[in-house]
């Protein structure tokens, strides 16, 4: 089945499943491991299942082969058959490649997310394949072939290729058959052992080059611009531009990128040194003109400034700037190339340039300026390129996109007019939107009009204005731009996959790999289609995620019912459902009808059992913890609104104060797991600089969600919300309050009833959560451990009473003094004067709780990410999380020191991290979560892979 088809079919509603593997043995029909293995290396288009009648669907059910099927929202994960350990390993002789190689082999086998590779000559496994290298000139730049050859146990792979950068797309394919081989080994184990095949392809370009946004809050960090690069390494990129508008040190500037994370001439030099091993080129993408926004806002600059955004032209000290500029971002490079940029300038010409050489046609100042920096780029030794857009807009006096993509907006006559762009200038024709190969085509036809004869198509992974790229419109417009790219009407020779981060890069860039994958293999291949089988192998064999379960992370932005792809861009929807205001909630007249609480909440639930769940065959579904916990927040703040207008309107503040604790605060907590997730990633792969504007978006979200639920809960128990203020003693985690509202049969209290009281007695069972119900009349009581969580028994529990397993996931110790029958500070939102002459608790862990029944299930405590609850036989008493603050703002003091809190140095709590690092943001999360009310015990943290 081919991809688009696929894609397609997933955006229209069709049932379709995820490409996984067969879940039973095919019949006599399926072909022998050889052919197999060969078949998933094509990229041919496959007939694709669900595009023929139902007939022949069925007759391929009947034959046992898997149909392709993206799973809807409202479906549970197709299972797996694949399971833990892989089935193959690569023994590459590193030490008999030859020496250009040996470096780049050394970082990507060394650092790669499947396990896949053995060490060549080491301790013999089952079924490894033997892989060299042998660079010749017999084989064309752009190609390389693959031979395997069976020879006993331990077959033999040739490859063979002339770039450097060749051979490690050939690495990637081996990866790819290794897969193909371990899915056709479900029916025949021959697969692993005596696998035949070849592999042949042909660069449909010159360049392919990949460039990644680093001006828009988020600047990645060496170590993950090292890691994109082994993916494309993989892949077959040829080269990598970082977008710095400022991002990167000036000499002699200190406002240049100030504050803002820049990279310095070391870093660059270092980046440049980790591509150059594996064969890729990278060339600094600046900005010469616009976009200098950042920069401009300083009075160091103001004598630079035309407008608000766009540099001054003509004026001889911005060239000597510019010049000092582009040395800066070339110089510890090795590529004599440069982007300079220079798109979206609008308003050139119409700022102070005006009021100091009057009014001039706005072509006339971009091409006067462009000669200027070409000269300046050839005195260097550099070899310019533009964004193109400006031409176009210019010639039509038009600044919106509609003159960029106009059919008959050729800028060849306002060019005729002035002296022409500089014939070595190369225009990159930029178009993410369009899904016909012919506009892209036409367009291309027009940029050679104007003397450019080797244009670059430039196509994008929709990474921007959202918190997750949307991969099935990124393949639709991607595949239009590149088959217009090879057709013989609109042939360029270079092709450019661009990552932009608008609007504060809330997008974790990682989620654009299954595009980088698409883009590369459609670049090695003269087909219009990728096959979709292939696509699954190589994304799980190369970067070690599940394509399908991938595309459906995408659900965050798509609405339930089906919809068009080809007449409309893809939705951002998610984004402005998390950042609208609660209370106003602006946006729910337009998804009014449509069930997007549990739309969301399905995607949430498969999405987080993916990242969650244990395995070393698709490692990188970690990173669906995002998507998922993006979702499991909009599942409760969709129709929130609503649900708590209806019993206002009716009066019933019963209901209105059931649906505060069992909807906004769940809506809190899960808000704020998501923040520190995200901070978590965000930390991982970028500088620090930029998170604050994240941070001040949920930090206002936060803001908002807590100020609605006091003002409904003050108003639901005819109470003022001076009497809701919450505690910020850390003394006691969490205080026992009486809500006669929330149980059935009760009445509401009068101004004349006590609203708030405390009881005290000895401590009850710790089980795990966290999860409320939100049955009507039930009081608050917890449900079933989700099904994201995963399932850990602590060891010897029966030996360590206090040890136990909680719904975090992780095993903790958990501290429960008994404590003497008295009143306790209450940190619940009813707080009134309580005796608090008790010794507080030796740990701020939590408080004891009344014993309502004997029955010995009737009473127990859950520990949830914001402190505990407690489900009682009758309901009666329930615990409201305390606020959890850093042991450093303990009023008390008394949180322990030594057991490593996040946030402090050396401890104990860092070690256990820098022992297990590929679960960093997994343990950052969980414990920056629970760090005031949980005691953790380092003995029994385990990586979840490692746990049974």
């Amino acid at each position: 089945m081919s991809l688009s088809k696929y894609c397609r079919l997933r955006r229209q509603g069709h049932k379709q499943e995820t490409p996984h593997e067969p879940t039973e043995p095919t019949t006599s029909h399926e072909p022998s491991p050889a052919q197999a293995v060969q078949k998933a290396q094509r990229t041919s288009s496959h007939e694709p299942f669900g595009a023929t009648t139902a007939s022949r669907k069925k007759q391929k059910m009947e034959d046992g082969a898997s149909p392709m099927h993206i799973s809807t929202p409202y479906e549970d994960p197709a299972p797996r058959v694949l399971q833990d350990p892989i089935g193959v390993n690569l023994a590459v002789d590193i030490d008999g490649a030859p020496e250009h190689l040996r470096q780049g082999l050394q970082q990507i086998i060394g650092s790669h997310n499947v396990a896949y590779f053995v060490r060549a000559g080491s301790a013999p496994a089952e079924h490894v394949w033997n892989v060299r290298f042998e660079h010749t000139e017999d084989v064309a730049s752009g190609t390389f072939d693959v031979r395997s050859i069976a020879a006993g146990q331990a077959p033999q792979i040739t490859v063979r290729y002339n770039r450097t950068v060749d051979a490690f797309r050939a690495l990637g394919q081996v990866l790819t058959a290794a897969r193909a081989a371990e899915v056709a080994a479900l029916n025949n184990t021959d697969a692993l052992r005596t696998p035949e095949f070849t592999i042949a392809e042909q660069a449909q370009f010159e360049t392919l080059a990949l460039m990644i946004d680093c001006s828009r809050n988020g600047v990645l960090s060496v170590n993950s611009v090292r890691a994109m690069l082994r993916n494309m390494a993989l892949m077959g990129y040829t080269m990598l531009q970082l977008y710095t508008e400022d991002t990167y040190k000036v000499e002699g500037e200190p406002f240049f990128g100030y504050l803002r994370g820049g990279y310095t001439q070391d870093e660059l030099r270092s980046i440049d040194d980790y591509a150059f091993a594996m064969g890729i080129e990278v060339v600094a993408c600046i900005q010469t003109l616009g976009h200098l926004g950042q920069m401009l806002q300083w009075p160091r600059y103001a004598g630079l400034r035309d407008t608000n955004e766009v540099i001054l032209s003509r004026a001889p000290e911005t060239y000597a700037f510019l010049e000092k500029l582009i040395k800066a971002a070339s110089a510890p490079l090795r590529s004599k190339r440069i982007h300079i940029g220079m798109d979206e300038a609008y308003g050139v010409g119409e700022g102070r340039f005006r009021g100091l050489y009057g009014q001039v046609e706005g072509t006339a100042i971009f091409v006067e300026h462009l000669g200027r920096v070409h000269a300046i780029c050839a005195q260097l030794g550099l070899r310019a390129m533009i964004w193109s857009d400006m031409l176009f807009c210019l010639a039509a006096k038009n600044n919106a996109l509609y003159a960029y993509y106009d059919q008959s907006n050729n800028p060849a006559e306002a060019l005729s007019r002035v002296e022409g762009i500089p014939s070595d200038i190369d225009l990159v024709f930029w178009d993410y939107y369009h899904t016909q190969p012919e506009i892209y085509a036409r367009k291309i036809q027009q940029h050679k009009e104007l003397g450019c004869e080797r244009p670059w198509m430039a196509g994008g992974a929709w990474t921007w204005s959202r918190l997750w790229c949307h991969v099935p419109f990124s393949f639709e417009s991607n595949r239009a731009s590149l088959v217009a790219a090879k057709s013989d009407s609109g042939r360029v020779s270079s092709f450019m996959l661009t990552i932009w981060g608008d609007e504060g890069n809330e997008c974790d860039f990682f989620s654009a790999l299954p595009v980088m994958l698409y883009v590369a293999n459609h670049a090695h291949t003269d087909k219009h289609e990728i096959d979709a089988a292939f696509m699954e192998n190589a994304f799980a064999a190369i970067c070690g995620g599940s394509l399908g379960d991938w595309m459906a992370a995408s659900s965050v932005d798509e609405l339930p019912q089906a919809t068009d792809m080809r007449t409309q861009m893809p939705s951002n929807m998610s984004k402005w459902l998390l950042w609208e205001d609660p209370m106003l909630s602006f946006m729910s007249p337009q998804y009014t009808g449509l069930a997007l609480d549990e739309h969301y909440a399905c995607t949430a639930t498969r999405l987080l059992d993916c990242a969650l769940a244990p395995s070393t065959r698709y490692p990188l579904n970690r990173l669906l913890r995002m998507p998922g916990l993006l979702a499991r927040v909009l599942s409760l703040k969709c129709n929130l609104r609503d649900r708590l207008a209806r019993p206002y309107k009716a009066g019933d503040r019963t209901a209105l104060l059931q649906v505060a604790e069992t909807r906004l605060r769940p809506l809190i907590e899960a808000q704020r797991e998501l923040w520190l997730y995200h901070r978590a990633r965000w930390m991982r792969i970028y500088k620090p600089f930029g998170w604050e504007t994240l941070e001040l978006r949920y930090g206002g979200l936060a803001a908002r969600l807590h100020t609605m639920y006091d003002r409904i809960v003050a108003y639901a128990l005819r109470a003022p919300c001076s009497a809701l203020r919450r505690s910020r003693a850390i003394g006691v985690a969490a205080g026992v309050s009486r809500h006669p509202a929330l149980l059935p049969g009760r009445p509401m209290p009068s101004d004349s009833m006590p609203v708030d009281s405390v009881d005290v007695c000895d401590s009850v069972t710790v089980a795990p959560g966290p999860s409320m119900s939100a049955d009507i009349g039930s009081g608050l009581s917890v449900g079933e451990v989700p099904s994201w969580l995963p399932s850990i028994t602590s060891a010897d529990s029966s030996d360590d009473p206090a040890a136990t397993s909680v719904g975090l996931g992780w095993p903790v110790t958990a501290c429960t003094p008994a404590l003497p029958t008295c009143s306790i500070p209450a940190c619940g939102p009813l707080q009134t004067s309580v005796d608090t002459a008790c010794a507080p608790a030796p740990l701020p862990v939590m408080t004891a709780l009344p014993a309502l029944s004997t029955h010995p299930t009737d009473n127990v405590t859950t520990i949830n990410a914001l402190g505990v609850r407690e489900l009682g036989g009758e309901g009666d008493f329930w615990l409201q999380p305390a606020p959890l603050l850093p042991p450093e703002l303990d009023p008390q003091d008394s949180f322990p020191r030594d057991i490593g809190c996040l946030g402090e140095e050396d401890t104990a709590l860092d070690s256990v991290i820098d022992s297990i690092p590929e679960l960093e943001e997994d343990l950052l999360c969980i414990y920056e979560n629970s760090y005031t009310s949980l005691l953790l015990d380092y003995g029994r943290v385990t990586a979840p892979s490692r746990l049974g």
